[in-house]
């Protein structure tokens, strides 16, 4: 009898484009920056506000990754002041973060849901 791979084609072909999307945009701050960015140019240090718990030197190279891959675009202005903005590349994510919010708004209700199931269980046991 012979064995089948772990993994079938149609599933081969998709992880390659899904591993570099995740590479690009994955982490922890990423798609957070680029969410923070959707009100225009902002400065490091308002935009280090904005994003609660983020180091100065995690949001640089961030930041830089960002710039690199074509989401973020940092203008740098005659009186030394730096700002960031999202650039049209980055708005193609848009599809990508409505889906993000759309799973994740029912994911935390599906958790609420079980976890109030379990304390009912919980209670009658």
């Amino acid at each position: 009898m012979k064995q089948e791979g772990i993994l079938k084609t149609p599933c081969l072909k998709v992880l390659p484009a899904v591993n570099d999307a995740i590479y690009v945009i994955g982490g922890k701050w990423k798609l957070r920056i680029i969410i923070a960015l959707s009100e225009g140019a902002v400065r490091f240090n308002e935009l280090q506000r904005h994003l609660e718990g983020i180091s100065a030197r995690v949001l640089s190279g961030e930041l830089k990754d960002l710039e690199q891959n074509g989401f973020v675009k940092r203008i740098v202005y005659p009186d030394t002041s730096v700002e960031y903005e999202r650039t049209e590349y980055a708005e193609t994510l848009k599809p990508v973060l409505a889906s993000l919010h759309a799973w994740g708004t029912m994911h935390k209700q599906n958790i609420m849901q079980r976890s109030k199931e379990q304390m009912v269980t919980d209670d009658k046991g």
